[in-house]
């Protein structure tokens, strides 16, 4: 059986996968709220963000783990103002092979991380770039949030509905409100993208919905 968190990473990458392959050369030059960076530029961002699985599967295991998901998202070092840069720059510079070998690298870098990711024990840990040692399933969990929510601001530059799927929407929720995220988005009277959207900076909560949010507990995640 799949694990659920790589089941929704393979859920939403193959659904952005699709889409990139038919993007035209001015929907990669679309900026996004991301800036500096484009359509491109953003891709590439969010293809590292999952090349990183290789070498944390290749590298020895931690003999614990002690980061959760939620936890890996804190607010130190990861995103001073060097690791931004680099962070910005190696994406920028990803970017320049262009909008079909970026597609196809997303799409290369994705299975051969699922592949590798599949033949492995529940119990796996792995060790971050940033040093957090978790679980193998608690950092797939981390890569959903990436290629979900930057799939949002992939959507909304190129004007499109936002396509988040169903089992990376839900997974995304249930990090961000726990278990109970059903019943609490009811509450709310959020679908969940559009709450994802709103917990993670790209909309605005109404002051009634920020109140209730607050009651029900979210847990915020510090992003780049």
């Amino acid at each position: 059986m799949i694990p659920p968190a790589l089941a929704a990473l393979n859920s939403e990458s193959e659904h952005l996968s699709g889409i990139l392959a038919a993007l035209d050369d001015s929907a990669w030059a679309a900026p996004t709220r991301c800036t500096p960076w484009d359509a491109a530029a953003l891709t590439a961002h969010i293809t590292m963000t999952l090349a990183r699985l290789a070498p944390m599967l290749d590298a020895p295991e931690p003999p614990a783990a002690t980061v959760d998901a939620a936890g890996y998202y804190r607010p130190d070092d990861r995103f001073s103002p060097q690791v931004n840069a680099t962070r910005i720059d190696t994406a920028a510079q990803d970017a320049r092979a262009g909008g079909p070998a970026i597609a196809a690298r997303f799409r290369t870098t994705w299975r051969t991380a699922a592949d590798r990711c599949a033949a492995e024990p529940a119990t796996r840990r792995v060790t971050t770039r940033h040093g957090d040692p978790m679980t193998l399933d608690d950092f797939l969990t981390t890569r959903v949030v990436e290629v979900a929510v930057h799939g949002i601001d992939l959507a909304d530059a190129l004007g499109r509905p936002r396509w988040t799927t169903p089992e990376a929407a839900a997974h995304t929720s249930a990090l961000l409100l726990g278990p109970g995220a059903g019943t609490a988005l009811a509450a709310l009277g959020l679908d969940p993208v559009a709450f994802i959207a709103k917990a993670t900076g790209r909309d605005a909560f109404t002051d009634a919905e920020r109140a209730a949010v607050d009651r029900l507990g979210v847990t915020w995640l510090a992003l780049g």
